[in-house]
Formats: structure tokens, C-alpha cells, sequence
């Protein structure tokens, strides 16, 4: 009996009815479609040819109609599917509604079994739309993998299959700005016809790419080189938790320099998107009032200079007619200001644990009617191989809170801190929950009835062994297994870079350590049973026992540091298991390497390797 929790995202409602539609082997199946939509017509013919079925548009006695037509009864990206024994007909209010209904319909498609002569469609009637407006992917491409064009153009259909429609790539240094070659000559940065070509290719799929350039903090790729300098904050540097060394790090709110700068920036990046919305950062301004602008800060209030900066922001954007996005986690240390903010600008509530406060958040920006997103994360950043049972409660909890209080969207983030040594499978489970609780919110709140490995399965991975599904959501709860974990990380990823100020000794169980080893080994063997037919599989499979494999060194460096005590140097591990360990790190550094190229730019992969590098080094005998 088909269900709706085989479909992804799960349709609003399925009614089943007797009988159904062949759609037969020969002649080709008829089509009748009035959209102009060229990924519409490219997803149902890929559905069809993948069940041996042949199709023709445009014909006069149409087996499968598609109509958009003005509803009073569908909103916007809603649409109605509806199967007989004569016809199957997809309708819609918009044309991007047609092709979420296309999408379902490919989905039923890979679903119905085939009876000899065709592929059987139960009859059915699906009404269904998102209860978000903007349900949106956010992609870190600044640390410090920079995805290749044929690796986003693969995810970004298989996005546009989830009904995802927005897509933000997170910049610091990855446009190739003209005149600013020093700061990313050696990045691999995205040039403005491959912008160009990016906003073509995510809008043919009715997905809006909205630009993305820090403004604020996290600008050191920047200010670290002698020409910016001088728009620092702390031109001098200052020490801050993710950099031992003094360096500068954000810019100087007060100073008008700062501002120009960001003008001619935006002057060169902003043409190559349609979007009328940017996201222009602002987050955590660690060095806000440590630096130049201490004086202005201490007489007025840090929070009140970040305001001012803000609405200078919003000006510039406003002449040339974008509408600011801002991350919200500066404004929430003094909410008695959010009423300050420009009334057409959105807020960006984020936060990346389980227990993040989103319902208490959500409620003041509803209170200040500002437009606000929730934004949760994947959890696959610092942990190899991810956190499942976090970034379930993560997502879900987002949802709801965002649902519950009006949010406009739901925006998940995809972060590649500490190197971005997370293969994209393992932020597989984060996108597809994601997908499906921003378009059917009430699934976020029986989270424990989502068949996440099934989805998994047959949307992500194409495997039809069942196996990858499980063991992606499995890898993702050795974090757990292994214990003492920290907020925004996972043990076994300290361990493999050894970022020692990250987790607490005195918590690192040998018990447990042994038994997340056991757990990996026994995940590890379950990956020959894989079968994923992507076009991506061989490479999945590649990543996903590197994956394996990382948290097994992890696990094995972690014991020997347990049994030698935390402040004795590694140089004190026997030479015999030194030696094993180095050449396991060695081997996984080069097919990190290997696999990496194969989805990203060869830019941001000397940084990557150096976080493992650095271990290496101190194993070596």
C-alpha cells in the first residue's frame, strides 16, 4: 500500500483509490505540457527512461497532462496530482508549483510496480504545498572546500527533486574579485561567469540563489594581508578560539573605509545574481570594541555601534535594491533593539545544538514582526562522520519553533570548519530532513517516526541494498558511542586534529573509546554490501570508508593517549604503535586528497591537509 512517508517530502494528502494507470512500455507515453520549465520536462523524462519508458510532449491525445491555471484554492508552490484510469494530470497555480508536482509525480513513478506491459500508477489524488515559504540550503564554500561546477550542478538537481528553493553559497574569499587577486589567488574562487552560469542553472530549477559575502567578522582572509589591513578592528591582531596566533580578524565598524570597501565589493558581486535578497553576515563579531572602535563601544554600547553598522549596511544595499538577510546572533545579546532593525530586513536565527532556544527566539522576532528564518545545521562539520541524533533534534526543533511562530523560511547550513573534512555524504541526512521538515513541518514533530534511512536510500544514495541509508545514520551516532563530546564537535575529531582545548580529558572513557572502535569496525564491514547506482556511487562509497576508517584512527589515537595520560606528548606512545598510526594517518591524508579533488577545487585542500598534517608530524617516529 503506498504510503506518504515514502515520498520525500512527504504530500500534505494521498487519497489511494482501486485501479490505476498504465503507463505502457510502447508507444511512448504523451505528454501535454503548457510550462516553459526545461527541468520539468528533463525530471519526468529522466523518471520515465529510468522505468524503460519512452516520452513525447506535446502530443494531441496526451496521457499525462500538466496545467497551471490561477487557484483560489492552491497557494503558490502547491499543486494537485491526480491519477485515473484514463489520465494522470499534474495542476498548479505557478509554474514552480508544476514542477513540484512533476517532482512527486517522478517520485510515484520509481515507486509503482511494473505489471509486464508498463509501469502500474495506482490511482490517487494528492493535494499538497511547503508550510514554508522559503525553505533554503546554506553551503559553507570559504573553509575550505570550494565545490567544482559539475559537483554543484548534480546536487543542486537533487535539491530542486527535494523541492529545496533557495541556495545560498557562504563566502569570505571565494569570489575572484577584480583588483583583489592577493586575497584569492590561491583559493580556486567561483569568477563571475560561473556565478553567471550558477544563477542560470539553480532558476531553470526554481531555486533563488541569493548571495552570500561576510561583512563583519570573520573577514581575516581579508584584513591579515598588509593592503586591508588597515580596516581592521585589531590591526595588531588579537588572540581569539579559533586561531592560536594573534591576527586580525573583523573589520572596524567606525570607520567609514570599511564601508566603502564593502560598497565596491557588492558593486562587483551583485550583478550576477537575480535574487533581490543578500546575506550579508554580521555574525559573531568577536573583536567588535577590543580595537579602534573601543572608545565609540564603550560609550555607546557594542551592540549599539553593530546596529549603526547594520543600517549603513541596509543603505547600500537598499540603493541598489536588495533586501538584507543578517545572521541574528549579535542583535540577541540586547533584544530591546531588534525593534531598531530596518523593518524589510530578515533575520537569520541560528544555532546548532539540540537544545538551542529557537522556540524563545522565534517568539521575539514574531513579537517585533520582523521576517525572520530559522536556521539549524546539518551537525556534520568537526565530527567526520557526523552527529545524527543532534541534528535530528537540531532541525526538528527549528522547525517547529519556525512554524510555530511565523517564520518565513527554514535555511539548513552546511559548515566545513576546521578544514571541511566532511565528505558530502555525510551531510546527506541534515539536507533530506531538512527538505522534508520545511515543506511538512508536523513531521518535525514526530521525529522518531521519519524513515530516515529509507529516505536516504532512495533519494540520496540510489541504493537499492538498503544499506547506505542505515549506515550513514549509524556513522552518525559513533559521536555518542565515543563520548565527551563538546557543543559544535565530536571527540573523535579532536583526536584526529589534535585540537586538544576542545574536549575535556578528565571525560575521555577508555570504555568508551572501545566500545565506538567495536561499533566502527562492525560499520565498516557492512559497506561491501552497498549497491548505489548514482552517478556519484563508486565515489560515495570511496568517502564513506574514509569516513570509517577516520573515526577508527580517532579511536585507536585516542586510546593510547588515554592509557599514556592526556599531557604526555605522543612522541611517549610506544614506537611500534607510532609507526602503525602514521601510516594509517598517512594513508587516510592521501585518499582525503583523492577524494577531495574529485568534488572540489584543488584550493582550500593545502589548508584541509594541514589538520591532519599537524598529527602526523608528532606520530612520526
Amino acid at each position: 500500500m503506498l504510503r506518504r512517508e515514502q515520498f520525500l517530502p512527504y504530500p500534505k494528502s494521498l487519497d489511494v483509490a482501486a485501479g490505476g494507470f498504465l503507463l505502457p512500455l510502447a508507444p511512448p507515453v504523451a505528454i501535454q505540457n503548457v510550462t516553459r520549465s526545461t527541468a520539468l520536462v528533463t525530471k519526468l523524462t529522466t523518471a520515465l527512461r529510468a522505468r524503460g519508458l519512452e516520452p513525447v510532449f506535446d502530443a494531441a491525445a496526451p496521457a499525462i497532462r500538466v496545467t497551471v491555471t490561477a487557484s483560489a484554492t492552491l497557494p503558490v508552490d502547491g499543486y494537485e496530482l491526480h491519477v485515473t484510469e484514463s489520465s494522470v494530470q499534474v495542476s498548479a497555480s505557478s509554474e514552480a508549483g508544476a514542477f513540484y508536482g512533476i517532482c512527486t509525480l517522478a517520485q510515484l513513478i520509481g515507486l509503482a510496480p511494473e505489471d509486464g506491459a508498463g509501469v502500474r500508477l495506482p490511482a490517487l489524488v494528492i493535494r499538497d504545498f511547503p508550510d514554508f515559504a522559503a525553505r533554503g540550503v546554506m553551503l559553507d564554500v570559504s573553509r575550505d572546500r570550494v565545490p567544482r561546477m559539475d559537483t554543484l550542478f548534480c546536487l543542486i538537481d537533487k535539491l530542486a527533486g527535494f523541492k529545496i528553493n533557495q541556495l545560498q553559497l557562504y563566502m569570505e574569499h571565494t569570489f575572484a574579485y577584480a583588483g583583489h587577486e592577493t586575497v584569492w589567488r590561491d583559493a580556486s574562487p567561483f569568477t563571475p561567469s560561473e556565478l553567471d552560469e550558477l544563477d542560470r542553472y539553480t532558476a531553470d530549477r526554481f531555486i533563488e540563489l541569493v548571495p552570500n559575502q561576510n561583512s563583519f567578522g570573520h573577514m581575516q582572509r581579508w584584513v591579515t594581508h598588509a593592503r586591508y589591513r588597515p580596516l581592521a578592528e585589531c590591526p595588531d591582531g588579537f588572540e581569539h578560539p579559533w586561531n592560536p596566533t594573534r591576527e586580525p580578524y573583523g573589520l572596524c565598524a567606525t570607520d567609514p573605509a570599511s564601508l566603502a570597501f564593502l560598497d565596491e565589493l557588492y558593486g562587483q558581486l551583485l550583478p550576477h545574481f537575480r535574487s533581490t535578497q543578500f546575506n550579508v553576515g554580521l555574525d559573531e563579531t568577536i573583536d567588535l570594541g577590543l580595537g579602534r572602535s573601543a572608545a565609540e563601544c564603550a560609550e555607546r554600547g557594542t551592540e549599539r555601534v553593530y546596529l549603526e553598522f547594520l543600517h549603513r549596511i541596509h543603505g547600500l544595499l537598499a540603493a541598489r535594491g536588495k533586501k538584507l538577510q543578517f545572521w541574528g546572533d549579535i542583535i540577541n545579546n540586547k533584544p530591546e533593539l531588534i525593534p531598531e532593525l530596518p523593518r524589510d530586513a530578515v533575520a537569520l536565527e541560528w544555532g546548532y545544538e539540540a537544545e538551542h532556544p529557537f522556540a524563545e527566539r522565534a517568539q521575539r522576532y514574531r513579537e517585533s514582526q520582523l521576517q525572520f528564518y530559522v536556521c539549524p545545521g546539518t551537525s556534520s562539520w568537526n565530527s567526520i562522520g557526523g552527529r545524527t541524533g543532534n541534528a535530528i533534534a537540531n532541525i526538528c526543533s527549528a522547525a517547529t519553533a519556525g512554524y510555530d511562530n511565523g517564520a518565513h523560511g527554514l535555511l539548513v547550513t552546511d559548515w566545513g570548519d576546521n578544514g571541511h573534512l566532511q565528505p558530502q555524504p555525510v551531510s546527506e541526512l541534515g539536507l533530506v530532513l531538512s527538505a522534508l521538515v520545511s515543506w511538512d513541518v508536523n513531521a518535525a514533530r514526530q521525529p522518531e517516526a521519519i524513515p530516515l534511512s529509507a529516505l536516504l536510500d532512495r533519494y540520496s544514495f540510489a541504493d537499492e541494498s538498503g544499506t547506505l541509508g542505515q549506515l550513514v545514520y549509524d556513522l552518525g551516532q559513533v559521536y555518542a558511542l565515543a563520548g565527551a563530546q563538546e557543543i559544535n564537535c565530536s571527540l573523535l575529531f579532536s583526536l584526529l586534529t589534535s585540537r586538544d582545548g576542545h574536549y575535556d580529558p578528565t571525560r575521555v572513557s577508555i570504555e568508551n573509546l572501545e566500545s565506538a572502535l567495536a561499533r566502527v569496525r562492525e560499520l565498516r564491514g557492512r559497506l561491501p554490501s552497498a549497491r548505489p547506482s548514482g552517478p556519484d556511487g563508486a565515489l560515495v562509497l570511496e568517502e564513506l570508508a574514509w569516513v570509517a576508517r577516520a573515526m577508527e584512527f580517532g579511536c585507536l589515537l585516542g586510546l593510547e593517549r588515554a592509557a599514556l595520560g592526556f599531557d604526555a606528548p605522543l612522541s611517549q606512545v610506544p614506537a611500534q604503535k607510532r609507526l602503525v598510526l602514521s601510516r594509517m594517518l598517512a594513508e587516510l591524508l592521501e585518499q582525503h586528497t583523492r577524494n577531495w579533488l574529485r568534488r572540489s577545487r584543488p584550493g582550500g585542500l593545502r589548508d584541509s591537509r594541514r589538520r591532519l598534517e599537524q598529527t602526523l608530524m608528532q606520530l612520526v617516529p
